[in-house]
Parts: C-alpha cells; sequence; structure tokens
C-alpha cells in the first residue's frame, strides 16, 4: 500500500510541528523517519496513523484520501516505545485484541482470532509463551508482542514510534535484525521513527531526516550518509568536521591552497564539511592543514586522533599503526568534503 503525503502542516497553538511537508512512501517499503527531539517526525506518524489530524493538506493510502478518518477507519498497525500492551491480559489475548473488538460483521469467529493470534506468535518467534502475561517477558519479548499485536489486523500500513527506544543496546541490535527479516517476510509497508541515525541507515531502505518540522533530504541510506544535501544532514548523520572559510570573489580557497568556485557566491563565508576517515597524513613538501596532535585513542583496527589548527580542532581517523603522538605537528590533507555557501549550495571537493 503505498502512502502520499501531500502540502501537510501541524501546529500545537503557537507550536508548528510540521510545516508543508510532501513524501511518497513505495508499497512494500521500510522508511524512516530520522531526526533530532522536536523534528516533527513524531507528528508527522501520528498524522499518517490517524492519531493526530492535519491543519492543512493530506494523506492518501493507495490514492484514498483518508485525512479525516479516525485511526479505528485507516486500517493501520501502530506500535508505541512503551509497547502499550494490556497488563491484565495474556500474551494471547493482547495480539487477538484488534480482532476481537471488531463489529459482529466484520469478525472472526473465536477459532479464526485464536488461530490468527499463534500463527503471529510463532511468526515473532515467541511461540509456547501465549499463557504469559506482559509483566513475566521480558523487553524485547514485549515489543514482539506489541508487532504481532499491530500484524494481527492485517495492516495496511505498519507505523512504530521508537519502536526500540526503551530497551538496551544488545536487545535493540538483535531486534533490528529480526524486523528486517520480518519485513521480508510480510512486506507490510512499514514506517518507522528513530533518532539513532545507525538504526535507520541500518533498517531502512530510504530514511527521511527532519529538522524543525521540515525535510531536510530522503534518500538510500548511501545516499544519507555520503552525499549530505545540507549542513544540518551532514552534522546529524556521523561524525563530521566543520570549518569556516571565506569566500572572495565567489572563490574559497581551501586549506591546502585550491581554490573553487563556488556558483552564485559573492562575498561571505562558506563551510567545509568532512569526514574523520576522509583525511589523510600530508607527505613532507605537500601542502595542507597543519596541526598539533592532542590526543590519540585507539578503536580496533584505527585510531581517533583530536588535531589543534587554526581553524578549530579536527576529529582524524588513521590506521592504529599510524606512529602519532600527543604533541607532534603534522598536516593534514582533506581527500573528500562539501562546501556549503548560503545554506544549502553545495559543492563537492577534493584536496587531492
Amino acid at each position: 500500500m503505498e502512502v502520499t503525503v501531500q502540502e501537510i502542516s501541524k501546529a500545537f497553538g503557537d507550536t508548528a510541528a510540521v510545516h508543508d511537508l510532501s513524501l511518497e512512501i513505495a508499497s512494500g517499503e521500510l522508511l524512516a523517519l530520522l531526526g533530532p527531539s522536536g523534528s516533527g517526525k513524531t507528528t508527522l506518524l501520528r498524522l499518517i496513523a490517524g492519531i493526530e489530524f492535519a491543519d492543512s493538506g493530506k494523506v492518501l493510502f493507495g490514492g484514498q484520501d483518508t485525512s479525516r478518518l479516525p485511526i479505528q477507519e485507516r486500517q493501520i498497525g501502530f506500535v508505541f516505545q512503551n509497547y502499550a500492551l494490556f497488563r491484565h491480559m495474556r500474551v494471547i489475548d493482547n495480539i487477538a485484541f484488534g480482532l476481537s473488538v471488531r463489529k459482529r460483521a466484520r469478525r472472526p469467529s473465536k477459532a479464526d482470532i485464536r488461530a490468527r493470534a499463534l500463527e503471529l506468535l510463532e511468526l515473532v518467534q515467541l511461540s509456547g509463551l501465549d499463557q504469559r502475561f506482559p509483566h513475566e517477558l521480558s523487553g524485547g519479548q514485549r515489543q514482539r508482542v506489541a508487532l504481532a499485536r499491530a500484524l494481527a489486523i492485517e495492516p495496511r500500513v505498519l507505523l512504530l514510534d521508537e519502536p526500540f527506544g526503551a530497551l538496551d543496546a544488545q536487545v535493540r541490535k538483535e531486534l533490528r535484525a529480526w524486523l528486517k527479516e520480518l519485513h521480508r517476510k510480510t512486506g507490510h509497508t512499514t514506517l518507522f521513527v528513530t533518532h539513532d541515525q545507525q538504526e535507520a541507515l541500518e533498517l531502512a531502505d530510504r530514511v527521511v531526516v527532519m529538522n524543525a518540522g521540515r525535510i531536510e533530504q530522503v534518500g538510500t541510506p548511501s545516499e544519507i550518509y555520503d552525499t549530505p544535501a545540507t549542513p544540518f544532514v551532514f552534522s546529524f548523520v556521523g561524525q563530521a568536521n566543520r570549518i569556516g572559510l571565506p569566500v572572495v570573489n565567489g572563490q574559497v580557497t581551501l586549506p591546502g591552497g585550491e581554490n573553487v568556485e563556488m556558483a552564485g557566491a559573492g562575498h561571505g563565508e562558506a563551510e567545509l564539511f568532512f569526514r574523520p576517515h576522509d583525511v589523510a597524513l600530508s607527505k613532507t613538501g605537500e601542502s595542507g592543514l597543519s596541526g598539533r596532535v592532542l590526543t590519540k585513542k585507539r578503536s580496533g583496527l584505527v585510531s581517533a586522533v583530536l588535531v589543534e589548527t587554526s581553524f578549530g580542532l579536527v576529529e582524524a581517523e588513521f590506521p592504529s599503526g599510524e606512529p602519532l603522538h600527543a604533541g607532534q605537528e603534522i598536516r593534514l590533507s582533506v581527500l573528500r568534503g562539501a562546501l556549503f555557501s548560503g545554506g544549502d549550495s553545495v559543492r563537492w571537493v577534493s584536496e587531492r
């Protein structure tokens, strides 16, 4: 089921949560809504679900305008961060709840409801736990029950709000792999909200990066990480260095001395963004960004090095065997980076 969001806006009092936002979600896609707290990602999810109603704009499921339909009539499965399981009900009854409360004309028989619940318990790898109560389960197991309950009604769209936010790191990692496999098996159009960039990049077919109620960029995980479209995306997704450089007569001089034309930029300031792993040591006699090593910390096969330069602190990653030490004077080359001027004007550059 494809989902289309058309020019949707939502405010709470004087606070605008979502601004004139449009988005196309393909049928069967696993899409991540990624952003910091207050970026509008949960509000957008709730607007798609029908928990909230937009001030303007439309939400379409398969071309059908569902903008004014309540959640009960949109046939969506919604999974909350805190599971929202009924504590007084056994696992099987929690899963069956959505089917059990349907109007009589659309309600399956008790036998069919039970069969569906047991089938889903097997799908989420919890067979044999049907008679347990939620408090007798681990956090990861409770989240799987919540997902099974959402799937029980055969939703057109599955929506997850920070589904692993209440779990510890190891359980989150295990459930990410499990959810990816579950999506492969079921093929539901799925949207999930997260502030965890690793989670978004690992799970999603595409990632929507949000900031202040707007979309900054939509793309595959590789596109979001490798070619950020805005300074915000570059800073928010992955580690990034940022240094300010003057723009003179439409040109920027990089730390290594190379001049770069910035189309449409006269005078002002540009910002050069680059990843720690896109830095190399300059050879003797080469130009580059001079600095002094402040700290060196090994992490597996690489060492994270903090360098003090005239442009500020720069983080770099080198092979762990590189003979560097605190206080050492070095010169750096930026192998790949992005120049931003005037907010969103971008130019990819390299010093080599």
